[in-house]
This record gives structure tokens, sequence and C-alpha cells, in this order.
């Protein structure tokens, strides 16, 4: 008999190298610019305006990104250590070897946006708005996340080792290797689409009532 096929669900994620950094201010960053191998400590971005800036090889310690503008972003090699948003305005942003931790975001509107070989650890969202995004090999390490939301997304190689998710959304999203099976569940919608999704035997159990509704099942005893 032949065995069964084991689908490959780790996100591949490069380790991220800075190389030397030069300290910078925040208050000398401004929209559509270019920023390369620079440090921000305890930076301060507060309401303005900074659509379309790049960050290449940086590092933010310490970011308290307030009502700011950046959708358009770019973020390449970027380390960001306790990031601080009521809002996180990075729609139609770009993430590609990123790694955010320690971090806690009230709303992050990541819409349409391109996010690769991204780690967020150790951290607390309470609304990710991921939909009609291109999202591959991302890992969410010991995260608390209230609500995300992956509807209309093309997503491949994700996993949430050690999550916990109040309420996570696959409305029409194109799913390969979402590994579920390191989380704690509680809502999911959007279960039509869940094809490709990883999960384990008990979350499987746990499901059947959603899955039994939406095939028009009746479950009785």
């Amino acid at each position: 008999m032949a065995g069964r096929r084991r689908v490959n669900t780790a996100p591949v994620i490069a380790p991220l190298r800075l190389g030397d950094l030069e300290a910078a201010e925040a208050d000398s960053i401004e929209p559509r610019l270019d920023y390369w191998g620079q440090r921000y400590r305890a930076a301060q971005l507060g309401d303005r305006d900074l659509g379309g800036v790049e960050f290449h090889g940086c590092e933010f310690v310490g970011l308290a990104a307030g009502e700011a503008n950046m959708r358009g972003s770019r973020f390449v090699e970027v380390r960001i250590e306790r990031l601080d948003a009521a809002v996180l305005r990075v729609a139609r942003s770009s993430w590609r070897d990123v790694v955010i931790e320690g971090s806690r975001v009230g709303a992050a509107e990541m819409y349409e946006s391109d996010v690769a070989s991204v780690r967020i650890v150790r951290s607390k969202l309470d609304f990710v708005n991921l939909r009609s995004a291109k999202i591959r090999d991302v890992t969410f390490e010991d995260c608390v996340i209230g609500e995300i939301d992956l509807g209309q997304s093309r997503v491949e190689r994700v996993s949430f080792a050690g999550c916990t998710l109040g309420d996570i959304r696959f409305d029409g999203a194109r799913m390969r290797a979402v590994d579920l099976r390191g989380a704690h569940l509680s809502v999911i919608g959007g279960v039509a689409s869940m094809a490709g999704v990883v999960v384990t035997p008990e979350q499987a159990a746990e499901l059947a009532p959603v899955l039994a509704a939406h095939l028009g099942i009746l479950l009785q005893e």
C-alpha cells in the first residue's frame, strides 16, 4: 500500500542578517524616499504622511507608529522590535525578509499587500486585515490575534505556532499549506474556502459542527 503523501507545510524563511547600521532619527524620514542600513531607536511617527517610503536593511528598536500613513511602503530585510500602533496604516505595502517582535497593534490595515518571508513573534494583534493580499512563507509565533481576515487572498506556507486566534476568516481565499495545528482556535469563517488548511484530528473534530452546517448536515444523537 502506498504511504500517505505528507504536505510540506513549513514556511521557508531565511535568517535576517543586518550589516553595520547607522544611527538615524525618525524625524528625518520623508515619504517616497529610500532608507538603507539605518537603526532607529524610540521612533515616533505621529500623524505624518509617509506614503511610499522604503526601508532596506534597517532596524527599529521601539516604534510608535501613531496615525502615520505608510500606504504603499516597502520593508525589505528589516527588524522591528516593540512596534506600537492603534492603527497600522500600511495598505498595499510590501514586506520581505522582516522580523517583528514584542509588538502590539490594534488594527493592521494590510489589505492588498505583498508579504513574504516574515516572522511575527510574541505580539498582540487585535485585527489584521489581509484581504486580497499575497502571503507566502510567514510564521506567527506565540501571538494573540483577535481577528485575522484572509478573504480573497493568495496564501502559501503560513503557520501559527503557539498562537491564540479569536476569529480567522478565509472567504474566497486560495490557500496551500496554511498550518493551524499549533493554534488555539475559536471562530472560523469562510469554511467553503478551507482547502489547503492543515489541522490536527482534534481540531477537525472541534470544527465538525461548523463543517456540518456548511454542508447542510444535521447532527443528532
